[in-house]
């Protein structure tokens, strides 16, 4: 029988709430950074998929609490009735109560502990990660996995100096479909690729923005603010941030913080290319109505070519259908343009259409004839139990740290230029440095505690200074599609390393 593995995990918000409910787990081992999202029916041919679960699911959707031989330890939550109430539903699953903690050092000195989750916001993943490594421990990080490319570039230096396994959430690389699909491309039965498309339309704008402004005030009672900030720039405690968090360039990317789901697929299909060599990006966002005090974009379109091959990526808000629609009763084929998170890959041979959403894809050919398709359940279990198999094995696991930091890179590439009144920027795919701009290689800079031994990084920073989206009106007068839209746009252009 196999060795027993033990994990220090955190159940995600069962409560069916918005990531608006986020509290911090010191170290990030125990905090959801989005909110629970049961599993989908996936069943081919308009069937339907597996019956879904009806029990709290720690971990999200459904977790490592749910695989063989592997037992969560630990709770690490800084908001005691939280800890509280995950223990309790773990406790139902897996038949003993997890230790709740706020001391992510207490799960770090247990020898019995072999894995810990982070899902945090995303100003404590890159830190909680180090320090996991450093303690002998794998790692499983939510995505996006890091704030700078320098936190990545570090994680990713932790994980091979200590020797340790680091999977990042980027779940639907565990997917038998996109391994069928990277395959069938890779085999070039979709002839030269010479165009991608891809497409996020969020239903709703990631993390939801402040509705009003929220004067600062005392912390809840028992919460520690400064450990929540964690490696973030110090600032009073306020309501938003803590429960809106994504809207805050200190503590996220934005909508393209969960867009790297869909920007990380087209890396894992066109065979992992390098770092583009030059970054342009163009924005607006027009508030209105109810959003007016809205701090960052809700649509971001990225374009780049990596070697030869152009890629469009758009990442929008209040959107379509996610799911798999049929152009009609009985279709077998679904209906690709109705799927707001698709994407196209356009080869000399045909066109393949691929959803994370629809779980598959198909290859229309001239005459649209299916040449090719595959569709199959959520793959998310698989990439947990990846996760394990390699925590036993010691093989890299099939999101690994590096690829998620190439992937992240991209996204914070973007965020950059844009943030710099939509420059076009040089970038150095050897050093992950940009050439000749040092305002922009700032935005590049991991804070000093992500060098675990330094307790602050950039202390007495004005915290308005780090509202995503603060200068907004400067390059809205700039953008090329001014007035277009009704919500934020960004288009980012990437030129190939060669």
């Amino acid at each position: 029988m196999k060795e027993r593995c033990h994990v220090a995990d955190h159940a995600r918000e069962f409560v069916r709430k918005s990531a608006q409910r986020v509290a911090c787990s010191r170290g990030g081992i125990g905090h959801p950074d989005r909110p629970h999202r049961p599993g989908r029916a996936g069943g081919r041919k308009g069937r339907a998929g597996p019956a879904r679960r009806r029990r709290p699911r720690p971990l999200g959707d459904p977790g490592v609490c749910f695989l063989e031989n592997v037992a969560v330890k630990y709770v690490c939550d800084l908001e005691e009735a939280r800890g509280n109430a995950a223990a309790a539903a773990l406790e139902k699953i897996q038949g003993v109560r997890p230790k709740v903690t706020k001391e992510m050092r207490e799960v770090f000195d247990d020898k019995d502990v072999h894995g810990v989750v982070v899902a945090t916001p995303e100003q404590w993943h890159a830190l909680a990660t180090i320090r996991a490594c450093q303690a002998g421990k794998d790692v499983y990080v939510e995505k996006c996995i890091c704030r700078k490319v320098e936190e990545g570039r570090k994680m990713v230096q932790a994980a091979r100096k200590h020797q340790r396994i680091v999977q990042a959430g980027t779940r639907h690389r565990s997917g038998p479909y996109m391994a069928a699909a990277s395959r069938y491309i890779r085999e070039g039965q979709l002839g030269e690729v010479f165009y991608v498309k891809v497409c996020n339309m969020l239903p709703s704008v990631y993390g939801g923005y402040p509705q009003a402004k929220v004067a600062d005030s005392d912390p809840p009672p028992g919460l520690d603010w400064d450990q929540w900030l964690g490696p973030a720039p110090e600032r009073p405690y306020n309501a938003q941030v803590h429960r809106n968090w994504h809207g805050w360039w200190d503590f996220s990317g934005g909508n393209s913080s969960d867009g790297i789901h869909q920007l990380d697929l087209p890396r894992m299909l066109l065979g992992e290319p390098p770092h583009s060599k030059s970054v342009e990006c163009v924005g607006t966002l027009a508030p209105c109505g109810r959003r007016r005090n809205a701090r960052r974009p809700d649509r971001q379109p990225p374009v780049g070519p990596p070697g030869d091959v152009v890629r469009e990526h758009g990442l929008h808000a209040r959107a379509g259908p996610r799911r798999r629609p049929r152009s009609a009763a009985g279709d077998s084929m679904p209906n690709w343009l109705q799927s707001s998170t698709r994407i196209e890959v356009y080869g000399t041979k045909g066109v393949m259409y691929l959803g994370r959403h629809f779980l598959g894809w198909q290859v229309l050919v001239p005459g649209n004839k299916i040449a090719a398709e595959q569709f199959e359940t959520n793959p998310e279990q698989l990439h947990f139990q990846n996760f394990v198999d390699c925590i036993r094995s010691r093989k890299l696991p099939n999101a690994d740290v590096e690829l998620a930091h190439m992937g992240a890179t991209l996204e914070h590439l973007g965020n950059i230029s844009y943030r710099l009144g939509n420059q076009k920027l040089v970038f150095d795919p050897e050093s992950e440095k940009f050439v000749g701009n040092d305002q922009a290689n700032q935005h590049l800079k991991a804070a000093a505690e992500t060098v675990p031994d330094s307790r602050r990084g950039l202390k007495g920073q004005d915290p308005k200074s780090n509202v995503q989206g603060s200068n907004f009106r400067t390059w809205c007068a700039k953008s090329e599609c001014r007035g277009a839209f009704s919500f934020g746009h960004w288009k980012l252009r990437l030129e190939p390393c060669v």
